[in-house]
């Protein structure tokens, strides 16, 4: 009967949650720090306000940690509301930005911006909205390099998630997908493996959830959050970025040097071997295809009820 009632559990879903959404983090500019909400509206693109905002070199091209570490240091705060679900800026609604030695820049979210042409992030090229002169200098200044804060051009652009793991999907400037899950457990079982245990802004996931076994989302193909429905379509192959400290901006070797013995795509028995390690899996939300403005919102308390599974990690895409 338990046998049974497993498999019948595997196929049509659980009626018991497997997890609970711990915390929400949403990064409103590419690479800098992100803020911890309580909820999140799930847009056509993401969580709402979710990597909005891009600063681009000279050429018009991403800076991201990878090249530029002292991003982890500028802090981004949004107005309360606004992740109400009902919540519209106003013209006295801004984005604050603020970095160690750099006085505040404030920048409206109500404005009508130009638009700036040959804006690139990894496979994406096209136009962006450009946030002006006093950003530029601002970022130009702090970063010791010419460089402008640029805002995703909705009203004209789509950048399409790779229909190789999604078909139909859309993100903004994401590195390539518009959610990323982790769990609290797969985050205490690479802590008890090393000697400077970190926290989970290493990782930079959106969706933070707790009280299922470590890397049980490995296997997590549908989930369901306050009856949004999410896919996982890719395990999360992890760059340079979670050896950055966020709070001083300095790389190390970890956690990737430990990771390389329990996570790698070898260690996983993973069909493509490229030498990578994986925390977290990538998601899209089916509502999101719908949701013209905003579907409903994700909570943190919110049950997490998993729907399919993959059979192993092997099988899970990469």
């Amino acid at each position: 009967m338990e046998k049974a009632s497993s498999i019948l559990a595997s196929i049509f879903g659980s009626r018991e949650s497997a997890a609970t959404v711990a915390s929400i983090f949403v990064y409103p500019i590419k690479s800098c720090r992100g803020i911890s909400v309580p909820q999140a509206c799930v847009t056509s693109t993401g969580l709402r306000w979710d990597r909005q905002w891009l600063v681009v070199n000279s050429n018009g091209r991403a800076c991201t940690q990878r090249v530029e570490p002292k991003l982890a240091l500028v802090e981004v705060e949004l107005p309360m509301d606004a992740f109400r679900e009902d919540w519209e800026p106003n013209d006295i609604s801004y984005m604050v930005i603020k970095a160690p030695e750099m006085e505040t820049l404030k920048i409206p979210l109500n404005r009508v911006c130009d638009v700036i042409n040959d804006i690139s992030v990894w496979e994406w090229s096209g136009s962006a909205l450009d946030e002006g002169n006093e950003a530029s200098e601002w970022f130009t200044k702090y970063l010791g390099k010419p460089s402008r804060l640029v805002r995703f051009n909705t009203a004209s652009e789509i950048r399409a998630v790779d229909p190789n793991y999604a078909q139909g999907y859309r993100t903004v400037f994401s590195d390539g997908f518009p959610f990323l899950l982790a769990s609290q457990g797969s985050l205490n079982a690479l802590n008890e493996l090393l000697e400077d245990p970190l926290p989970i802004n290493r990782f930079r996931v959106n969706i933070l959830v707790d009280g299922c076994d470590p890397f049980s989302e490995d296997l997590w193909k549908e989930i369901k959050i306050n009856e949004l429905t999410f896919y996982g379509v890719k395990l999360c192959s992890r760059c340079k970025v979670p050896t950055i400290d966020q709070n001083n901006g300095t790389a190390g070797d970890e956690p990737t040097q430990t990771l390389m013995k329990f996570r790698s795509d070898h260690a996983l028995h993973l069909k493509k071997k490229q030498g990578k390690v994986f925390f977290g899996q990538n998601l899209v939300c089916k509502d999101s295809l719908s949701a013209t403005g905003r579907a409903k919102a994700v909570a943190v308390g919110d049950p997490v009820f998993v729907q399919q599974k993959f059979s192993s990690s092997a099988d899970a895409p990469i």
